[in-house]
């Protein structure tokens, strides 16, 4: 019954005490270790009895009376306030990005604005410098990146800048992994991310683009067309060629079956002249043309004298054109 009296002493002791007040009075511990060590009331009651917890992918700062001392790994310590120990902060161990917007000009005096992604973490084994040599790592970061950037883009062209793009990542790179390893800190990756010039630029430039492609179409529009006119020329150059030919053939063999009439009429029709067997062909021929001509959709109407002696005349008339002509050659 004593015991358990004893113990409900303890607890509405433990319960009443103003820990939060008592902390602020006489802890020298900062206020970032305080807070982190606030309700529960488990980790209040740690702070009074010296203990501070330490979280994964965290380091502490241990200081005895205002001078570097130690650096705690994650898990439980022991830090004894009453003798002068403290955790000055904390310093995350975890992978850190930093996006840095730069505004420079290229070569070719364009304005730009680079953002450069910066990938970095503290190094445990140089966590005292990481937390004592700076004040603000991202500033610092910050003004390395604007140096390389400010240095290596107006040496490029806007369209080098674009192509170059992981050269200007490996200098910025380059520089802050060698400026910044002096510190404490490890700069895992450097990305540049974007280049982005001016509004007014970007429309020039898919102007410029959409014109070039444009003179490329009709450039070759052009030779399409040129090549449609050459096979249409040399088509219609074959066709009347093998026109050509085709008539040569039609009068040769025309030629032929005149020969071969004469010769066999004069030889069936005693007393006959190859001039009668002659006139008698034109007159056919005549006629034979007269009967293509009706029969065409395009023709009216066609004249030609009739009578008994017509095809006398017709027959003269052919002869004396055909002798005009030879004539005239």
């Amino acid at each position: 019954m004593e015991t358990r009296k004893t113990i409900g002493s303890l607890v509405w002791v433990f319960r009443s005490f103003p820990y939060k007040r008592y902390i602020r009075e006489i802890s020298p511990l900062p206020r970032c270790s305080i807070l982190a060590l606030q309700p529960p009331q488990y980790k209040i009651m740690g702070n009074l009895f010296c203990l501070v917890q330490v979280d994964q992918s965290t380091v502490a700062i241990k200081e005895t009376f205002g001078k570097f001392d130690d650096v705690l790994e994650p898990g439980l310590h022991c830090v004894p306030w009453i003798f002068g120990s403290q955790v000055a902060g904390q310093l995350t161990l975890r992978l850190q990005q930093l996006d840095v917007k730069c505004e420079t000009k290229t070569k070719d005096n364009v304005f730009v604005n680079v953002v450069a992604s910066i990938q970095y973490r503290a190094l445990a084994d140089k966590a005292s410098d990481a937390f004592y040599k700076l004040s603000n790592t991202r500033s610092q970061i910050q003004a390395y990146v604007f140096d390389v950037i400010r240095a290596s883009v107006p040496k490029l062209n806007l369209d080098d800048a674009f192509e170059q793009k992981n050269e200007i990542a490996k200098a910025v790179e380059d520089e802050l992994e060698k400026a910044m390893s002096a510190y404490g800190f490890e700069i895992v990756q450097t990305l540049i991310v974007d280049i982005e010039p001016d509004e007014h630029v970007k429309r020039a430039m898919n102007e410029i683009n959409a014109a070039a492609r444009f003179r490329m179409a009709a450039t070759e529009k052009a030779e399409a067309e040129k090549i449609l006119q050459i096979k249409r020329a040399e088509g219609e150059a074959e066709s009347k060629y093998l026109s050509g030919l085709g008539i040569a053939r039609q009068r040769q063999a025309i030629v032929d079956g005149l020969r071969d009439s004469v010769l066999g009429f004069s030889v069936n029709v005693p007393g006959t002249t190859a001039k009668d067997v002659m006139d008698m062909v034109l007159v056919t021929q005549y006629f034979d043309t007269m009967k293509e001509i009706g029969a065409s959709s395009k023709s009216s109407a066609v004249f030609i004298p009739h009578g008994p002696g017509a095809v006398r005349d017709v027959a003269a008339q052919i002869r004396d054109g055909l002798l005009q002509g030879n004539a005239t050659h």
